[in-house]
Formats: structure tokens, C-alpha cells, sequence
């Protein structure tokens, strides 16, 4: 890869966290963490986790104990993981799949076999029953293969993790991972633009626009909506 494609790529990938990952964290996601009808809220525990947090059980600190996981964990990590498609198909034109269950196409940087591609967001981000659902879909399309003596092997079909190590992958990607190939974090990204460090330089890049955002305030403003609620229908 080009040093001029390397930094358009990563422009692009800049502007799409900033569009999509933003915006959606900040209207949607600080959105729905302001009411308090968006928690499932043990009674046990929220004053326990207030208190542990910041030594009262006050409606603040109990707001402050159900937002900050919510925002700073499971809201961004959702936004994330329903647009990794989109930034794929963004930052490669061209890559999109029309084979069913297949997200992206592409030559394998490697051993410069064409791999089909299914995407997913980190190594923990599956469950049992995917695991059946990739391969029915990698097995159908060999079999397809074949019947049509094309030249398809197993080690064609993959999953590409966007972010991780191989040492994180849960028990599922394991399972896959010992009939067709698992490429996680760095070893994906190096098989798709064929820069070896390309990963990191994501990283880095999507690590810039966070310098540009202060959040601060719309947390201050969730915080607060919430808060009040809490009071009203708890003191």
C-alpha cells in the first residue's frame, strides 16, 4: 500500500467515527442513558453501587453509577459493533459481499488468495448459536464451489475480527477458528491493506478524534436528567 493510500484510508476511517460513532454515541446513546426507563435497575444493588462509587447514595451519585457504565462501555461498544460493515465497505470500495452470509471480498494481502469474508467486532461478540449459523453458511458456499469446480478451499472462507488478539477469542471463535481461519486485530488488518502495522495506525487515527471531542457536558447534562428522575420517583 501506497503512503498516500495509507493516509486516505485513514481519513476516511477518522470522518466515519466522527460521523457515525459520535453522533450516534452522543444523541442516541447519552439519549436513552438520561431515562431512567432505559435500565433494568436492581433495587438491591443501585445504592450499593452509588455508595461504592462515590460514598453516598444521593440521586446524583446513584445517576453517576447506572450512566457512566452505560455511556463509557455498553452504549459506544453497540454503536460500534452495528457499523463495522458500513466502515468496511467505506474505507474499501468495492469489498461488499452479494454472497449470502458473506460481508466483504478481498485479496488476501499473504498468500494472495481471494478470502470471503465474515465480519465481526471483537474477540467476545458471538454466541453458541452463531457459531452453527458461519458454518452453514462457509459450507454452503464450498459446496457450491464445488459443484461449479471453483476453486474454493476452507482456509478461503474466514472471519475477520476487527479488533483483539488471538489470545482474547472466546470459546466460540476457538470452535470456528479449528475448522476455518479466525484473523484478529493487527493479523486481519495486515491480510487486507497489506501493511503489517496498519492496525495500529487505525488505532491511533480513531484515538485523534477523541482529542476533538469533549464530552463533558453532554455526560454533565445526562447525568443530571437522570438524577432528577431518580429523585422524584425514589425519595
Amino acid at each position: 500500500m501506497e503512503e498516500r493510500q495509507r493516509l486516505i484510508l485513514l481519513n476516511k476511517a477518522k470522518e466515519f467515527f466522527k460521523n457515525e460513532i459520535v453522533e450516534a454515541h452522543i444523541t442516541i446513546g447519552c439519549k436513552k442513558a438520561s431515562q431512567l426507563k432505559n435500565y433494568n435497575v436492581n433495587p438491591f444493588l443501585f445504592k450499593y453501587l452509588a455508595n461504592f462509587l462515590k460514598g453516598n447514595d444521593n440521586a446524583r451519585s446513584i445517576a453517576e453509577a447506572l450512566v457512566l457504565p452505560r455511556v463509557l462501555g455498553s452504549s459506544i461498544n453497540t454503536s460500534f459493533g452495528m457499523r463495522i460493515q458500513k466502515l468496511i465497505s467505506e474505507l474499501f470500495e468495492g469489498f461488499g459481499s452479494t454472497t449470502p452470509g458473506i460481508d466483504i471480498e478481498f485479496i488476501d494481502a499473504i498468500d494472495g488468495r481471494k478470502k470471503y469474508c465474515q465480519l465481526k467486532s471483537g474477540p467476545n461478540t458471538i454466541n453458541f448459536d452463531d457459531v452453527k449459523t458461519i458454518f452453514d453458511h462457509f459450507s454452503g458456499i464450498i459446496n457450491i464451489a464445488r459443484t461449479n469446480n471453483l476453486n474454493i478451499g476452507v482456509n478461503d472462507m474466514i472471519v475477520g475480527v476487527i479488533y483483539g488478539e488471538t489470545s482474547e477469542l472466546s470459546s466460540h471463535y476457538k470452535r470456528i477458528n479449528e475448522k476455518y481461519p479466525v484473523l484478529v486485530g493487527k493479523d486481519f488488518w495486515h491480510r487486507l491493506t497489506g501493511k503489517e502495522d496498519f492496525y495500529f495506525d487505525l488505532i491511533n487515527a480513531v484515538g485523534e478524534v477523541a482529542l476533538e471531542v469533549d464530552g463533558t457536558k453532554i455526560l454533565n447534562q445526562t447525568i443530571e436528567a437522570l438524577s432528577k428522575e431518580i429523585e422524584a420517583k425514589f425519595s
